[in-house]
């Protein structure tokens, strides 16, 4: 089922993750995807919510995008006990939520977790997820599978939510986009 963009939203968890020189090349990589997760954010107008260390002036991100997304600090193991994030999700008609930050095999995990438990379609956006231990990343997408929750890509939502909106024009852009 191709995800709609009108009932997504994208939330980044623990996005700075107190990265170490050992991780810094993997959360490195993770920069143009994140640019392009900003430009889709911005066109098709997916909310988002950032959970936990976040640095919302990074690099490439607009102060207005910043603006338009919702920040919590609370602990990220509890964010489905949280008010503040229970009412953005039904404010907004939230049925698909994206997730990406770090760290898969914890934070992320738990949260996608939860997230299939109380009803949403969740998705891992995996190449904006980073893992502690990478020799754990399959094993983690393999649980996770048998949940429901699927693995896919910044390039594939945005692609699927242009699909999704069936516009022409919505569809070009994103593909001069992804080339």
């Amino acid at each position: 089922m191709l995800a709609d963009p009108r009932h997504s939203r994208v939330v980044l968890i623990n996005r700075t993750c107190g990265e170490t020189p050992a991780l810094s090349a993997s959360l490195a990589a993770c920069c143009a995807r994140l640019s392009l997760l900003r430009a889709g954010l911005e066109m098709f107008a997916v909310p988002s919510t950032v959970v936990g260390e976040w640095e919302p002036f990074e690099k490439g991100w607009t102060e207005q995008l910043a603006r338009s997304m919702t920040q919590l600090d609370v602990d990220v193991l509890s964010i489905w006990q949280d008010q503040r994030f229970a009412d953005a999700l039904a404010s907004s008609e939230t049925r698909i939520i994206f997730l990406g930050g770090g760290w898969l095999e914890e934070e992320i995990f738990i949260a996608a977790l939860q997230g299939a438990e109380h009803g949403y379609d969740v998705r891992l956006l995996s190449d904006i997820v980073a893992a502690r231990v990478e020799a754990d990343r399959s094993l983690v997408f393999d649980r996770l599978a048998l949940h429901g929750i699927l693995a896919t890509t910044v390039r594939q939502t945005l692609l699927e939510w242009a699909v999704c909106l069936n516009d022409p024009l919505l569809k070009k852009r994103v593909q001069q986009l992804l080339g």
